[in-house]
C-alpha cells in the first residue's frame, strides 16, 4: 500500500512561502515550519520598520532645520514658534528641503520669523 500525499495544494503553499524566503539562510529557507515562522517575523519587522522610518525622517528634518537656524543666528524652537506666530504653515519636510537647497530663501524665512517674534 502507498501513502497518501495530500495532493498539489500543500506543495503550492510551501512553494509560495519558500519563494518569499529567498535570501534567507539555511533552514529558514528550506524547512517549511521554520520558513513560515521567519516569514511572519519578517512581516512584523517590515511593519514596525515602516513606522520607525517616519520617526527617523522627522528627526533628520529637525536636525537639518536646526543646523540652518544656527547659521542664521536663531534656534530651532524659536524659529518654529515664530513661524507659527507669523502664520507661515510649512511642514518640517519642506523646511528641511529649503534649508538644504536654497540658503537664501531660508535666510528670508528666518528674518520673517524673527520679525513675527519681535512684533509681540
Amino acid at each position: 500500500m502507498s501513502r497518501v500525499k495530500r495532493g498539489p495544494l500543500p506543495r503550492r503553499r510551501h512553494k509560495r512561502v519558500f519563494k518569499q524566503n529567498k535570501g534567507f539562510v539555511g533552514g529558514r529557507r528550506t524547512r517549511f515550519r521554520q520558513a513560515i515562522n521567519c516569514l511572519y517575523k519578517s512581516w512584523l519587522y517590515a511593519y514596525v520598520g515602516r513606522k520607525l522610518r517616519k520617526r527617523d525622517f522627522r528627526r533628520l528634518w529637525i536636525t537639518r532645520i536646526n543646523a540652518a537656524c544656527r547659521e542664521n543666528g536663531t534656534s530651532y524652537s524659536k524659529f518654529i514658534g515664530n513661524l507659527k506666530k507669523a502664520g507661515i504653515e510649512l511642514d518640517r519636510k519642506v523646511l528641511s528641503a529649503i534649508a538644504q537647497n536654497d540658503a537664501a530663501a531660508f535666510k528670508k524665512l528666518t528674518e520673517l520669523a524673527l520679525q513675527a517674534g519681535a512684533a509681540e
